[in-house]
């Protein structure tokens, strides 16, 4: 991939968010971000907590319901968040396909599926450890763990399984860049966890370079999700969990309060 033609394929927007970033993990996540957002083709929606455009300063004022998006059902489910908030989600789509292809087990497909989920709809700095905060009381705790996790392995390779530094992270970071210490230190302490590998397979069916002519549905993981998330009944945002504010941010991602 050419570096120059591929930022100017992104916008201004998005080149001056991957130029602003703090520090190159942040930039790491732009990127990433950046990719996603290519790879949909869509047109991106308000971050939580950001008001599209100014209003009068007597209001009224956004609260509850977008009209720029779709209406979320009173229970929504996992189901619900992918094709109304998250679709279409091909990176994690793709990257859990990808999974099942390499014959992983349930719970790295289910990570995979979730990996990113916070970069598409709420908060892409250090977003394995919001992605991983967001699910904890609905996986097994294994999966949760594998999410966070991912956000560190991601730099450091392994040759014993076949994963190399991403050559995209070279190209657009620099061959001189080094993760910050906090990265490296969640690196030390998780390449000796009983669950690293679980992590680790995360970033070998991570995709850094996305299939433009591949689609892929959410349905074709109803049946894992159904068994690997545990759905609240009165529905993700509404079941007094303490990440359940996490979740009601997707659904009204502009509310002014």
């Amino acid at each position: 991939m050419d570096r120059r033609k591929f930022l100017t394929s992104l916008g201004a927007t998005a080149t001056a968010s991957i130029a602003a970033a703090a520090t190159l993990s942040e930039k790491a996540d732009a990127l990433e971000h950046a990719m996603s957002e290519r790879l949909d083709r869509r047109v991106a929606t308000p971050w939580a907590c950001n008001l599209g455009g100014e209003g009068p300063d007597s209001g009224p004022w956004l609260m509850h319901h977008e009209p720029r998006l779709p209406a979320m059902p009173e229970a929504p489910t996992l189901l619900d968040f992918f094709r109304l908030r998250f679709a279409p989600a091909q990176h994690v789509l793709q990257s859990a396909r990808l999974a099942l292809k390499n014959g992983s087990s349930e719970k790295v497909v289910m990570a995979c599926l979730l990996h990113d989920i916070s970069v598409m709809n709420l908060v892409r700095t250090d977003h394995g450890y919001w992605a991983a905060q967001m699910v904890r009381p609905y996986v097994d705790e294994e999966v949760a763990w594998a999410i966070e996790k991912h956000q560190a392995l991601r730099f450091f390779p392994d040759e014993s399984v076949g994963y190399e530094y991403p050559k995209a992270y070279i190209r657009f970071f620099g061959e001189d860049y080094r993760p910050e210490p906090y990265i490296v230190e969640e690196y030390e302490r998780a390449k000796n966890h009983k669950w690293y590998m679980t992590s680790r397979e995360i970033t070998i069916n991570d995709l850094y370079s996305f299939e433009d002519d591949v689609h892929v549905e959410v349905d074709e993981f109803v049946d894992i999700i159904g068994r690997n998330f545990r759905q609240p009944k009165e529905g993700l945002g509404f079941d007094g969990s303490p990440v359940a504010h996490m979740w009601r941010s997707i659904i009204w991602p502009n509310n002014f309060l």
